[in-house]
């Protein structure tokens, strides 16, 4: 059992640096500014309460007024359906799709302000990832290219297409080629639009061109199977899984329906049931995904090839030509145990590498064929749709926009002058090119470059349809009309390409009709009604084939083993990667995103370069010490984040930062790490040999994990092995404990409804969805990077993440044993993930000190917050022991020096209308959702009829893909809350203290060896 090890949040706490241990002296985290002044008056300064109550109340309402009058709701959003159809107050829901997922958008009087999974949904069943839910508050981005422009003069979409029409005539009398570059198009429709544009323009091509690409996967099964295919993955299949860098948890291919996946194999189910699956990661930096694993073992990119060689060998009982062992011991000791497992759970058992290489993918198709994993676990015949990028097509266009070959080039939800490997080549290929057209919603980096914008709609405004998995086809319907004069990408061509239909809500209308209705069986107008109602339909699947491989392997094993060669030869070896936020840096300009904590680092609006503390060390470098890196002729300057984990001799920098043309919120956030790629065996290659050098600046970093203290309080993480649960399912946590409590409280009584929340670690991969949930649902502010930097973020729920270390099969639980560790286990440490929102107490702490009685209990067990009541004395949030409750220092939605984060023309419309935006100078925490409970219990009276389990689910439950946390009543036996807290994992933090909290836990259990514990 695991109970009893040291956690610590970050390195301040476990150094105990002389900031941590200063900033944790203080009552509060920081003191009230006296002299901080807003519109003529200080906070709780010089001006007596009263006087600044008076006039904070005046400039609410003075802010309300001018808002209403600025942006009049009417004009600027009209109505999609008819106003007689919305019921004020009353929510509709319209299917449609976001990134391949089946969704539900929430709207309320004409305005999208919400998210949510389908629950129908083939891929996640209702989950949704941070980026979708952030989706939404793009739609009212003011930095939005309002007309089309020629020339970045704004004209009418009628001299648009007449210059255009005369361009491409012209073009196509000359001869010369005519590009349609786009990022993966899985739409039936749009790719259908395009073959209709290639039809009129026979000497035009369409190329699909990803920032983060997938070519390698694809090409290699091209190599393997014959079948130029992205693989579906069925992680819920395996009971082995060996990962080599491919951080399916965080940004691989489809990582919600992933995480649905494979916490199939170890949630409270799978663990009743003694059962769990094994997970062993080899990575450089720390992913998300390692973070997760039962085993992690940190390698060098340059080490990768080497160890799948290794694999394949021990697998196959053959020896591939040049095969050599690893000079990293730990590493070489755990390939052997993965195979040895691996070869146990043959049929049940998956390796998947994170490389675009494509020689190391064939290495692991070959070593997947071994497995039998090919017809169970990865399905060729049922792929993939998500990607299908190819980097050597991409390539080959730009030298011939480079040659004078094309005369014109378009541009849809692409933008390769920010993103492609070579930036510079692109802006010259450009500027001999005739025509080039941008569909682009904002003018970003390539849509500069054009002479043309012919700015596309939003999704939420757009007609369409999705074909992300085989056989699985999702509608999109506009739940909005558009907000400004822009019109759909694929009216565009078809009004250039002279085609029968003048709208493409007509064409999409027609190509279900004639071909996608009777796949789920409809048909006509009732059919197509019947689909935008459910969103979906989904044919049978093909029969999976067992594919084998016998493919000489000689030549990849050769192309691996030269450029690991180059790669150690150098003294450091960079890796890119995609942070779960910014993914490829196309939603850059999203402050929700940008202020979403990373999962592991915890680090918000920038990026950074990742190093182990031990190298750091030996480099002179210090955290937050800003360094350049230079590779492939490219440099950069970022700030140092010492991260435990991370392999020695390599540095890990995060891409989708460094945009220059993104907007107010996303521009000059970071650095761009594109140009790091390199174009390798006709794939981008994310990993590069490098140089750092000390610059002798210093940048703090925006980091939220160490902002609050548990002062040295233990019992917040429980952790035990799956062996030691299968023995004693009890024991850790802490059942049998015996410890004498006395109460201060009287006990409270909750008649009907008790609402309390069970969170399971071992499903919470800290993927984040429901931070960006929450701020959504309860209209969270963003406060931006300088005031996370004073510890003022707002979040509701928080991921904790707490490290620890690992020594053989001993626990490590005092400090001075810590202290006698080597600087070499820094390498070995373990994470866990932990939502902490409010307790919702029954013996509050807060409630007791509350001078004014702004927080109070209710009959339903929640601990609710009167806004109106707070004076802000913040002695609720001092004596909440588990630090959830924010400090509202300032009036973030309102005021101007945040206009960059929230202040857009049409920002505010995203804000949801039932729960009300919280004023400068009060505490503000997690209610819970009480206005979803208050709706689901009206529903429910509505119907006649008692609420059922089910009826109300919390934001952040409702999105979580790995069903981690589950909500409701436990004063009904048979809810599913009540079961899950009646576990044997059930936990609660601090419940030494009495405070009773409403949030139990389930211990995390790790599938582990006594040696790997």
């Amino acid at each position: 059992m695991d109970s009893n090890k040291k956690y610590w949040k970050g390195l301040e706490e476990l150094n105990k640096t002389p900031e941590f241990v200063e900033k944790n002296k203080h009552e509060f985290a920081e003191p009230i500014p006296v002299e901080e002044v807003l519109e003529g008056g200080s906070l709780f300064g010089k001006t007596p309460r009263r006087d600044f109550l008076k006039a904070l109340g005046f400039g609410v309402g003075a802010v309300t007024l001018a808002a209403c009058q600025k942006v009049p709701v009417h004009k600027s959003i009209p109505y999609l359906i008819k106003p007689e159809e919305v019921t004020p107050g009353v929510a509709n829901y319209y299917s449609s799709t976001y990134d391949g997922h089946a969704i539900l958008v929430k709207t309320r009087e004409g305005r999208p302000i919400k998210i949510e999974g389908n629950p129908n949904d083939l891929l996640s069943k209702g989950g949704l990832s941070g980026q979708a839910q952030a989706s939404v508050l793009d739609l009212y981005d003011s930095n939005r290219v309002q007309n089309p422009k020629q020339d970045g003069a704004e004209v009418d979409w009628d001299s648009i297409d007449s210059f255009i029409k005369g361009e491409l005539s012209a073009i196509k009398a000359g001869g010369k080629k005519i590009a349609i570059v786009t990022s993966t198009i899985n739409s039936p429709s749009t790719l259908s639009v395009i073959a209709d544009f290639i039809a009129a323009y026979p000497i035009a091509k369409h190329v699909t061109y990803d920032a983060v690409s997938y070519t390698g996967i694809i090409q290699a099964n091209q190599n393997s199977f014959g079948k130029a295919v992205l693989p579906h993955y069925n992680f819920d299949q395996a009971d082995v899984i060996v990962s080599f860098g491919a951080d399916f948890l965080g940004t691989w291919i489809s990582p919600t329906e992933f995480i649905g996946q494979y916490v199939k194999n170890r949630n409270n189910k799978s663990l009743q049931s003694k059962k769990m699956s094994r997970h062993i990661q080899f990575e450089s930096g720390m992913s998300n995904t390692g973070s997760n694993a039962d085993v992690r073992i940190p390698i060098k990119p340059s080490e990768e090839g080497i160890a799948l060689i290794n694999l394949y060998n021990a697998i196959s009982g053959t020896t591939l030509p040049g095969s050599k062992k690893l000079d990293n011991l730990p590493a070489d000791n755990a390939i052997a145990v993965a195979a040895a497992e691996l070869k146990a759970a043959k049929g049940k058992a998956l390796v998947v590498a994170g490389s675009n290489d494509v020689a190391i993918q064939t290495l692991v198709n070959s070593i997947n064929s071994l497995l039998g994993a090919y017809g169970t676990i990865i399905d060729l015949d049922n792929a993939s749709n998500q990607f299908a990028g190819n980097d050597a097509e991409f390539v080959e266009l730009v030298s011939e926009m480079n040659n004078g070959a094309v005369d014109a080039v378009f541009f849809l939800d692409a933008n390769p002058a920010y993103d492609y490997h070579n930036p510079n080549a692109i802006k010259a290929a450009l500027k001999k090119v005739r025509l080039r057209v941008s569909f682009a919603r904002n003018v970003e980096e390539t849509a500069s470059l054009c002479n043309i914008v012919a700015p596309n709609h939003y999704y939420l405004e757009s007609w369409g349809d999705s074909n992300s998995l085989a056989g699985y086809y999702t509608v999109v319907q506009p739940t909005i009309n558009p907000v400004y004069n822009t019109r759909q990408a694929e009216t565009s061509l078809l009004a250039w390409s002279n085609g029968t239909f003048k709208e493409y809500y007509a064409y999409v209308r027609d190509n279900w009709d004639k071909k996608l209705l009777a796949l789920g069986g409809l048909s006509g107008l009732k059919g197509w009604e019947t689909l935008l109602q459910t969103g979906y339909v989904k044919v049978a699947d093909k029969t999976a084939t067992a594919y084998t491989t016998n493919h000489d392997l000689t030549a990849a094993a050769q192309t691996i083993l030269a450029h690991s060669a180059e790669l150690s030869a150098g003294k450091v070896e960079l890796q890119l990667y995609q942070s779960i936020a910014m993914r490829d840096g196309k939603r850059a300009n999203n402050p929700w995103l940008q202020e979403l904590p990373d999962p592991v680092s915890k680090v918000t609006w920038e990026n950074f370069a990742a190093l182990s503390p031990v190298y750091a060390k030996n480099l002179g470098l210090e955290q937050g010490d800003i360094i350049k890196i230079t590779a492939n002729g490219y440099s950069i300057a970022l700030p140092v984040l010492l991260q435990p984990g991370q392999a020695q001799g390599t540095i890990s920098v995060a891409v989708g930062y460094g945009r220059t043309l993104a907007g107010p919120v996303g521009e000059n956030v970071g650095q761009n790490a594109f140009p790091f790629n390199t174009f390798r065996n006709g794939a981008f290659i994310g990993t590069a040999v490098a140089t750092i050098e000390k610059t002798g600046d210093q940048s703090e970093l925006a980091q939220t994990q160490t902002h609050h203290s548990y002062e040295g309080r233990n019992s917040i993480i429980r952790e035990t092995t799956f062996t030691e649960y299968k023995k004693n399912p009890y024991a850790a946590s802490g059942h049998f404990d015996e410890h004498k409590t006395y109460s201060m409280w009287d006990e409270y009584d909750h008649p009907t409804f008790n609402w309390v929340m069970a969170i399971d670690l071992n499903a919470c991969t800290g993927c984040g969805a429901c931070v960006v949930a929450c701020s959504a649902e309860n209209n969270v502010p963003v406060v931006g990077k300088d005031e996370v930097r004073r510890r003022r973020e707002m979040h509701w729920i928080r991921i904790d993440r707490y490290y620890s270390f690992n020594k053989g099969g001993d626990l490590i639980t005092k400090e001075s044993e810590i202290n006698q560790l080597s600087d070499a286990n820094m390498d070995n440490v373990s994470v866990v993930y932990q939502p902490m929102l409010c307790q919702h107490c029954d013996h509050a702490p807060c409630e007791t000190v509350c001078p004014v009685l702004a927080t109070v209990h209710s009959s339903e067990g929640l601990n609710h917050m009167a806004y109106n009541r707070c004076i802000g004395t913040r002695y609720c949030a001092n004596n909440c022991p588990y630090k959830v409750r924010r400090f509202n220092w300032f009036n973030y939605w309102n005021d101007a020096r945040f206009d960059n984060y929230l202040q857009g023309e049409h920002t505010q419309l995203v804000l949801n209308p039932d729960v009300v935006t919280r004023f400068r100078g009060v505490m503000e925490k997690c209610s819970m959702c009480i206005q979803r409970i208050q709706a689901g219990k009206l529903k429910a009276k509505m119907e006649k009829r008692s609420v059922k389990d089910g009826d109300i689910k919390v934001a952040c439950q409702q999105t979580c893909p790995a069903n981690a946390i589950v909500f409701g009543n436990v004063n009904d036996p048979g809810s599913e809350v009540a079961k899950a807290l009646k576990s044997e994992r059930t936990y609660y933090v601090l419940e030494e203290l009495n405070t009773q909290p409403g949030v139990g836990y389930q211990v995390k259990v790790r599938n582990r060896t006594e040696l790997e514990a």
